[in-house]
């Protein structure tokens, strides 16, 4: 029988997205049958008051079967955003400047800008 030790399995096939405090691993591991899967983590670094730090790491696991459908979703749903958001970060994390602009009522908007409406009924002239 040919068995693989945990360390084979790591080295299947591996990629790194590091991304500000999140990192994001995607590796392929092989199942008991010697078939592939994939698991996606994502590992966050947190700062405890004395200065030390620890991760929280949550995982997902991908196989052969939900391919195409998480792939179709994760599309749709990408696309989604970027349609609806664009791809520009707008996050008080991320940019330093950022300041939320609160929706007006239309009075506030006449207030701020000093101009008012007076509504003229053009029967009357």
């Amino acid at each position: 029988m040919n068995e693989k030790n945990y360390n084979d399995q790591e080295e299947i096939f591996s990629q790194v997205l590091r991304a500000g405090r999140r990192t994001y691993f995607f590796d392929v591991r092989s199942t008991k049958a010697d078939d592939y899967y994939l698991t996606v983590t994502e590992s966050k670094k947190f700062t405890n008051e004395d200065g030390s730090f620890h991760y929280k790491k949550h995982k997902i696991y991908l196989y052969k079967e939900d391919f195409t459908e998480f792939n179709e979703m994760l599309k749709a749903a990408t696309d989604y955003i970027v349609n609806e958001k664009g791809e520009e970060v707008i996050s008080e994390r991320h940019q330093a400047d950022y300041t939320r602009e609160e929706p007006q009522t239309s009075e506030e908007s006449e207030v701020k800008t000093g101009e008012s409406f007076t509504d003229v009924s053009f029967d009357d002239i």
